[in-house]
């Protein structure tokens, strides 16, 4: 059994409040979560209205899959144009 965790920081530049953030947010976590199979969470920068911390958790019998599948989320990440990707780590267990 393999593990894939994805942390990702992003920037929400023109969030003026924790609504507007969380707003993106929601949306961003509500498209992958529907989109692929796996768990995602807010999981950092929770009072900061324009940056938040995405962890996803991702499980599969084979590692490959898993790391191309979470490397195509951060993909996905880098299109949405109301956020810009700060940083982001893979981490296979």
């Amino acid at each position: 059994m393999k593990i894939g965790v994805l942390q990702i920081e992003i920037s929400i530049t023109d969030a003026m409040s924790l609504k507007d953030k969380r707003r993106v947010v929601k949306s961003i976590k509500d498209r992958i979560a529907h989109a692929h199979n796996v768990s995602i969470a807010e999981v950092g920068a929770l009072d900061e209205h324009r940056r938040s911390i995405l962890g996803i958790a991702m499980v599969s019998n084979d590692g490959r899959y898993v790391e191309g599948a979470l490397s195509k989320l951060v993909d996905f990440v880098r299109l949405v144009p109301q956020v810009s990707l700060l940083d982001y780590q893979i981490e296979l267990l």
